[in-house]
Formats: structure tokens, sequence, C-alpha cells
């Protein structure tokens, strides 16, 4: 198993994505330990965890409370003796379906302050702990909004470009202490995405998208006519967070379907 006798902290663990990283952590060997705002779906996910044999803990953490942040971080080290993963999960509250100049401020610059107040705090706190064993990996995930220019995605595509930008810094500075980090870049999600009609994504037309022709409209801006599966960023995810990929630090790891050029 690719993370065996490493222990793995997952912040948002309940949404979407958190949920598939978990799963792929705990199928690989780690102890995982999901932590988020919402115990009781955090629990859910920690029983489907549990009932394929992993090993899954839950705390309540808001993951822009730097207090509870450091507090379980230490908890997490002190119980398991030490942290090797720390993977940030957690939705910025970005509004879509508008242009620039229709959105307010506050709309737009909500993902870009949200992501990155949780980004470095929760770098910061596993960081601490990593520096000192002298190794761990630290995860994010931005998508192609960050090297696409998209209109009316609000502030999502400044926020991915933020986080990347983020990790670089990151990286320089932990690399010297055997930390790595790296970020994880998609597509949209398609089991993410809402079964409603959804404001126009990048289309300036002002109509709405059904949720099929919003899939469909991305899945024609890649090379595989595909879109990345939550299935896909857990098993990337395990192996990013693994030492077969011991020499990967300050890059993404383009799961694109060819949506995106590596750069």
């Amino acid at each position: 198993m690719l993370l065996e006798h490493k222990n793995a902290v997952v912040y948002g663990g309940a949404g979407s994505v958190g949920r598939a990283v978990a799963r792929a952590f705990a199928r690989e060997g780690a102890r995982v330990f999901l932590a988020g705002r919402t115990l009781a779906t955090l629990d859910e996910v920690a029983e489907e965890i549990s009932s394929a044999g992993g090993a899954v803990e839950t705390a309540q953490v808001d993951a822009l409370d730097e207090l509870a942040i450091d507090e379980h971080a230490d908890a997490v080290a002190e119980k398991a003796g030490g942290i090797d993963v720390s993977f940030n999960a957690i939705s910025h509250g970005d509004v879509h379906g508008a242009p620039l100049i229709e959105m307010s401020f506050e709309d737009f610059a909500r993902p870009i302050t949200t992501a990155m107040r949780t980004q470095f705090l929760t770098t910061k706190a596993a960081a601490r702990h990593m520096t000192k064993q002298g190794s761990g990996v630290i995860i994010a995930i931005t998508a192609t909004t960050a090297r696409l220019a998209i209109p009316e995605v609000g502030g999502t595509g400044v926020t991915f470009d933020a986080i990347e930008s983020l990790c670089r810094q990151w990286a320089c500075e932990l690399g010297r202490h055997g930390v790595r980090v790296v970020w994880l870049q998609t597509t949209g999600l398609p089991e993410a995405i809402a079964d409603t009609v959804l404001p126009a994504y990048g289309t300036g037309s002002g109509n709405g998208m059904t949720r099929a022709e919003l899939i469909a409209w991305l899945q024609r801006s890649t090379q595989l006519n595909r879109l990345t599966s939550l299935a896909e960023v857990g098993n990337v995810a395990a192996f990013i967070a693994s030492d077969h990929a011991g020499a990967m630090t300050a890059a993404a790891a383009n799961i694109t379907c060819g949506q995106s050029p590596a750069r």
C-alpha cells in the first residue's frame, strides 16, 4: 500500500473532494484524520471508511480559525506520532454567473481571502510538525480556471492562481526541511456539479445552463472529451502523498484531461 504507516489530515473531509481523497488515503493504508465544521457529515464519511477497513478519526475544526487548526494539528501529531500528509479541500464561497462589472467586490474577493487564509493556516500548522520530523507532503487543489481566461467565474480563477503561487512559496521554504508541496489541477468535477439549472458559466450569454449542458460544454474543451472524476482526484492525491512521488514539489499534478497544458 502506498501510504502504509502514514498519518493524513484532510480538511473539508465531508465534501465531495475531501471524501474522495480520504477514501483513497485510507485504502492505501493511511490513518486518516477528517476535519471540518459539521461533525455529523464527517462521521458519515468516517463510517464509510471504517466499514471498508480503514483507520479514521473525525474532529470539528473551522479551517479558518488559526487557534482551532493549531490545536487540532498538535493533537493529531501527539496522538499519531506525527503528520505526514495535509490536504485542504474546503470550499471558498465562489460566486459564478455574473460579469465582474456587475459583481460586488465582496463577492469577487471572498474566495480569494478564504482560500489564502485556510491554505496558509493549515499549511503552517502541518509544516510545524513536518519540519521537525524532516518529511511530509502538503497538497492543495486547483482547477483549469487558474490557467484559462473564462468569463463570469468571479474570483475563482484569481483564487486558484493565488493558491498555486502560495504553494510555490511554501515549497521553496519547506523543501530544505524535507517537506514537499504539490497541488492537483483538475477540470470541473461533474460529480460535484449540482443537478439544477445553473448560471451561465463562462458563456457570457446571461442564460442558464442545465447540468448536462454545462458538463458537455466543459468536456468539449478537453483533449480527452471528458472531465476529471473524483476517483481520479483521490488516486492521484494518494500517489502524490506517497514516497513514489518523492522528487515532486512546487508543481502541479495536471489531471485536466488535456484541458490545461503543462507549464
